[in-house]
């Protein structure tokens, strides 16, 4: 059993109460048979009977709510109409906390910005601000509309980079799985058949000291390998790591070029989207220099601290480096005849096609150069295995 507290409205009053029920539904729908409107419901406590291993709870589908949102609020629904509507259909108690959370925010007469800031693990600043922006022009469905095509784009993006990589780490998987074979289970065998020739190239030599070595030490050697690759795939999952390896791979000119068009992208995309929501320009600059990398702060501060004195916006981003020869014209145009928000859309449709470019480029040249070098790494050990034999049969021949 587990002990929920729950707030509810009973006749004009807004109460808080506390029921042991096996879940949230059971909790729910007692309070309802009671006459009670629920507000909000959360666990407190957990007796023994329930414990058991943590599991990780998924994230909160922001895409997917903006969808629904929007969807309903096109259907003439309000926006507590519409979470309510959302909160009774949400199959994960944590959904349905979330949206109960909502609702008693906005029953308290806040906003409904200032409701989602409250679930910032949930709702993102960019999501956030996108609303409040929409509540002074009074558009949210349109603004809800404007961060799916963001986050779709975003999505398109990220999943066009994975699929990139995914070839290679296959190919470098199984290569690594063929190595490991020939060196623990095919070249100790062919080791054992070497021992008794008296006259063997340096190949031989080298395949049957190696032999002797995992016979004698190949579980410590197995061992040791599997620590390699664990404290290799933490060291991957590190934020502190990752930062180094990257850093180090950005001082490359052609990837930093392309990481650098990667950033202004979703820059320009950011900023196009909370101008066309109705944010003004200050603020959305602002917010999109937020999401802009570590490398990127004291360049996008510099930059707004122009915008703020009543420098043009294509001048200050071209002083710190935050546009491209094609993006800083478009921003003049803009300028001149208006359209800002759809001119920053446009540059980033135009630097996307560019980085698509470059990923068809990527995959086009990287992976037949790696299928060489995994080819030729496995080849190299045939190769040492198949010496001995030619060596063995030439001295035969003689």
């Amino acid at each position: 059993m587990k002990t929920f507290e729950v707030r509810v409205i009973r006749g004009a009053q807004v109460c808080v109460e506390r029921i042991d029920a096996t879940d949230a539904t059971q909790a729910r729908l007692r309070l309802e048979a009671d006459g009670c409107h629920i507000v909000s419901i959360r666990a407190t406590g957990i007796s023994l009977i329930s414990l058991r291993l943590p599991s990780r709870r998924p994230p909160f589908a922001l895409a997917l709510f903006a969808q629904e949102l929007g969807t309903l609020l096109e259907a003439g629904l309000t926006v507590v109409e519409a979470i309510e509507a959302l909160s009774e259909k949400a199959s994960r108690a944590s959904d349905k906390q979330l949206f109960d959370a909502l609702l008693h925010a906005m029953y308290e007469g806040q906003s409904f910005s200032s409701a989602l800031s409250r679930a910032p693990h949930a709702f993102a600043p960019l999501f956030v601000a996108s609303v409040a922006a929409s509540e002074h022009t009074g558009q949210l469905a349109s603004a809800l509309q404007r961060y799916r095509q963001y986050e779709h784009h975003i999505d398109t993006l990220r999943k066009r980079l994975q699929s990139a990589m995914m070839y290679p780490a296959i190919v470098l998987a199984v290569g690594a799985v063929i190595l490991v074979f020939l060196l623990f289970y095919v070249v100790p065998r062919f080791a054992g058949v070497l021992q008794s020739s008296l006259h063997l190239p340096a190949s031989g030599r080298f395949m049957v000291w190696w032999g002797a070595l995992v016979d004698a030490h190949g579980p410590w050697l197995l061992s040791g390998l599997s620590l390699v690759v664990t404290a290799f795939a933490f060291a991957v999952r590190s934020p502190f790591v990752r930062r180094h390896w990257l850093a180090v791979l950005w001082r490359l000119p052609r990837l930093r070029e392309q990481r650098e068009l990667f950033v202004l992208t979703r820059f320009y995309r950011t900023l196009g989207m909370l101008l066309g929501g109705g944010m003004p320009a200050v603020d959305a600059i602002a917010l999109a220099s937020s999401l802009l990398p570590h490398s990127f702060a004291a360049a996008s501060a510099d930059a707004l601290a122009k915008v703020r004195a009543g420098v043009p916006m294509s001048d200050a981003f071209e002083q710190h480096g935050l546009t491209t020869a094609v993006a800083v014209r478009l921003l003049r145009v803009a300028e001149r005849g208006g359209g800002i928000d759809a001119m920053c859309e446009r540059i980033a449709q135009f630097h996307d096609e560019s980085l698509s470019r470059a990923l068809d480029t990527f995959s086009k040249v990287f992976e037949p150069l790696l299928m060489l070098v995994v080819g030729g790494v496995i080849g190299l050990v045939v190769f040492l295995l198949y010496m001995p034999i030619f060596s063995l049969a030439d001295s035969l021949q003689g």
